[in-house]
C-alpha cells in the first residue's frame, strides 16, 4: 500500500485487551484515513465479552476483509472419537460435561459453545492463557478437544501427536484435504478467524474508495496470496456494503453463543 499511495504506511501494535486497547485509537481518530486498524474476528467477538469504550458497529468505517483462517477440531490421538459424528456420540455416553475442552476466549472459546448448542451435548470449558499453553494437556488427554487455528495445531497433527476431526470453514482446508468440514455433519456450521480492515466512522466517500481499491490491491498481490496460503490462511477481499454486513452478522452470531454460554461482561483492560 505504501508504494501505491505514495507515502509511508507504518504498522504500529496496540496490544491488549484482546485489541480493544488498538481499537480504540482508531475508533477516535480523525476521519481523514491517515489511521487504519487490521482487526480479527475479535472485533465482533469482544463485544460479547466486554464493555467497549466505543459501538462495535457505529463507530468505524469498515473497508475490506483480507483473510479467512478456518479451526480445527483436534484431540489427542488416542481419543475415542475420530470424526465429530464419534464425538458427538461419546459425549453423550458421558454427559454432564464430562467431555472437556480446551480454549483461550474469542471464538475459540465461542466455537465449541454453538458446537454444543448445534448438537445438544454438554461441554465443560477449561481456560487456558493461549493454544500453546494448552497443547502440551491435549496432547497428554488431561482436556479431551479443542478448537484451534490450522496454523497453531498444524504442526502437532502433522506429527501425530494430535489428530483432525473436523475444520470449520465453509470448504476444507487445503492443509487437512482428507479432514472434513464440521458443517459436513452439522449442517450450516462456520467458524473462522479472519482479518479485516477499517477505519473511524465517517470516512469521505472518495478516501474510502481510494482505501478499499489499495487494500484489496495489496492483498491480491502473487506474493502475498501465497504467503497466507503457506499460514493456512486464504485472501478474500470485500466491499464496504458487503463488510459492514459480515461484521454484522458475525457479532449477532457470536453474541448469541456467548449468552447461551452465560458470559459475563467485563471491563476491557
Amino acid at each position: 500500500m505504501a508504494a501505491a499511495l505514495g507515502v509511508p504506511v507504518p504498522v504500529e501494535n496496540r496490544a491488549g485487551a484482546d485489541g480493544v486497547i488498538g481499537t480504540e485509537v482508531v475508533a477516535k481518530s480523525p476521519p481523514d484515513g491517515h489511521t487504519l486498524a487490521l482487526v480479527s474476528v475479535g472485533h465482533p467477538v469482544n463485544a460479547a465479552f466486554y464493555r467497549l469504550p466505543y459501538d462495535t458497529m457505529r463507530d468505524f468505517t469498515f473497508i475490506s476483509l483480507t483473510t479467512r483462517t478456518p479451526l480445527v477440531l483436534c484431540a489427542a490421538r488416542n481419543f475415542p472419537a475420530s470424526t465429530p459424528a464419534e464425538l458427538v456420540a461419546h459425549a453423550q455416553r458421558h454427559p454432564r460435561g464430562h467431555v472437556t475442552f480446551a480454549g483461550t476466549g474469542g471464538v475459540v472459546r465461542l466455537a465449541p459453545v454453538l458446537f454444543a448448542q448445534r448438537t445438544g451435548i454438554e461441554l465443560t470449558y477449561v481456560p487456558y492463557r493461549g493454544s500453546t499453553q494448552a497443547h502440551p494437556d491435549l496432547i497428554a488427554g488431561r482436556v479431551d478437544i479443542m478448537f484451534d487455528t490450522v496454523p497453531a495445531a498444524l504442526p502437532h497433527i502433522q506429527s501425530g501427536t494430535l489428530k483432525a476431526l473436523a475444520t470449520t470453514g465453509a470448504a476444507r482446508a487445503p492443509q487437512l484435504p482428507d479432514v472434513p468440514t464440521l458443517g459436513e455433519t452439522v449442517q450450516g456450521f462456520e467458524a473462522s478467524t479472519w482479518g479485516m480492515v477499517m477505519g473511524p466512522a465517517n470516512l469521505p466517500p472518495p478516501v474510502l474508495s481510494r482505501l478499499h481499491a489499495e487494500v484489496t490491491a495489496a492483498v491480491r498481490r502473487s506474493d502475498v496470496v501465497e504467503r497466507h496460503r503457506t499460514l493456512g490462511a486464504e485472501v478474500v477481499t470485500s466491499n464496504p456494503d458487503e463488510t459492514r454486513s459480515f461484521v454484522q452478522a458475525e457479532m449477532e452470531k457470536w453474541g448469541s453463543a456467548a449468552r447461551a454460554a452465560g458470559v459475563q461482561l467485563q471491563n476491557a483492560g
